[in-house]
């Protein structure tokens, strides 16, 4: 079997060890990949998206997986392409993919659908934007398209607000688009996966994010410094009514609308007084919750993959562990601002008791890794309980050292 995963970052790390992992042994190929990729998964000589599905249709490529979101609203889409062709693609399709590319597109969708999420009003300019707010703080505002997880801002009060609004619809940070004003959810957050094959699912180990930078959920968000992972990080009931409520009625929904869906569906919800409610979609795995999640994943993914994309779920390919596993993110100097390149990275031969992805790194001609990103590293450990993942965690993360790292001491901790 021969698989081609799109992307480049930790996520994409995550799922091409795991796949590289299973018993079928695929031979991997990555585009755009990197350094670290690279060790596990053979190079593309490609320069973009065409050029791309000519070669998979020239080497015969029997699966291509989705890591990275972007591809699958670009041009006419990737999944979109992929059928054309002939070649499974473990993603959705482009007018699908717009649960994610557009959060005006996902709000009326579950408006449509009677799914339980925040009020929310669409704006296109800063004024209307803070006639929509009307004073009441705090607020959730919501770039409309894909911003690489930094697109929307929680705002305690008018300052931030109106700085968040003057970046966004003055200074067009994350280009042309419209923004939502949100009702400001309260409660614990909660990432669920769902695998959906049309009209099917298999719903993934549940996970937990930590988007802030600073420990105590403390400065700026960020794309995530950490994660949790675990079947037991909410409860059988719990997840009982999530399923109910919210995962089948997508799925219903996603069938109704003729949105042709095969690939990984991220739910992002708030666990609010009156019930779980969704924050927001995205259209394949969470990033950095796939790299806590892989690790509990045991069995054939490839196979189960290959067969979704054909239309067929497979449970049996695949088993989730009932342990815990905790990720924790090194972050480069200034981020999530900036980021700082080619700082040199000490200690990764030291970490043995834990995984490690790359995220954001590059491999010198002499073997010596340096910082490429802003988040650079997420080190993940496994064990029978939370506690004891988290102090692993830790402890491994530490033993990797780099000028102006950055690391949360509370990912696995806090919040529970």
């Amino acid at each position: 079997m021969k698989i081609l995963v799109v992307g480049k970052g930790g996520r994409e790390h995550a799922l091409i060890r795991a796949l590289a992992e299973s018993p079928s042994a695929p031979v991997l190929y990555c585009f755009p990949g990197s350094d670290a990729i690279f060790e596990r998964a053979h190079a593309v000589p490609v320069d973009g998206l065409h050029s791309l599905i000519e070669w998979m249709v020239a080497e015969k490529i029997d699966l291509c997986v989705a890591g990275e979101e972007s591809y699958l609203v670009k041009d006419e889409g990737l999944a979109n392409l992929c059928e054309q062709v002939g070649i499974p693609c473990w993603g959705p399709h482009k007018q699908s993919a717009q649960l994610e590319a557009s959060k005006e597109f996902a709000k009326n969708f579950l408006e449509r659908q009677a799914i339980p999420t925040g009020k929310a009003q669409v704006v296109d300019t800063f004024e209307d934007a803070m006639t929509a707010i009307g004073g009441e703080y705090p607020t959730v505002l919501k770039f409309d398209g894909l911003a690489a997880g930094k697109g929307v801002a929680v705002c305690p009060d008018e300052t931030t607000a109106r700085e968040f609004l003057e970046e966004v619809l003055v200074e067009k940070r994350f280009g042309t688009g419209r923004l939502l004003v949100e009702e400001c959810l309260t409660g614990p957050e909660v990432s669920i996966f769902a695998a959906i094959v049309d009209e099917q699912y298999l719903i993934f180990t549940p996970a937990r994010d930590y988007k802030r930078a600073l420990d105590g959920d403390e400065g700026p968000n960020t794309g995530g410094m950490g994660a949790v992972a675990s079947r037991n990080l909410i409860s059988p009931e719990l997840l009982e009514q999530i399923e109910k409520e919210i995962i089948q009625p997508t799925v219903r929904g996603l069938n109704a609308e003729n949105l042709p869906y095969r690939g990984f569906l991220y739910f992002g919800l708030m666990l609010t007084p009156q019930g779980p409610k969704v924050i927001e979609y995205n259209c394949r795995f969470g990033d950095p919750e796939c790299q806590a999640v892989m690790p509990l994943v045991s069995g054939d993914l490839a196979e189960f993959c290959l067969a979704g994309a054909r239309g067929i779920v497979q449970p049996e390919a695949i088993q989730f562990s009932d342990g815990w596993s905790v990720g924790v993110i090194l972050a480069s100097a200034g981020y999530p601002e900036t980021s700082r390149n080619d700082d040199v990275i000490s200690g990764l031969a030291d970490v043995d008791r834990a995984r490690i992805y790359h995220a954001g790194t590059k491999r010198l001609s002499d073997g010596t890794w340096v910082t490429q990103g802003g988040r650079v590293l997420a080190i993940v450990a496994t064990a029978e309980t939370r506690i004891a993942a988290a102090a692993l965690a830790h402890a491994e993360a530490a033993k990797i050292t780099f000028p102006g790292s950055q690391r949360r001491s509370d990912i696995g901790i806090r919040n529970f």
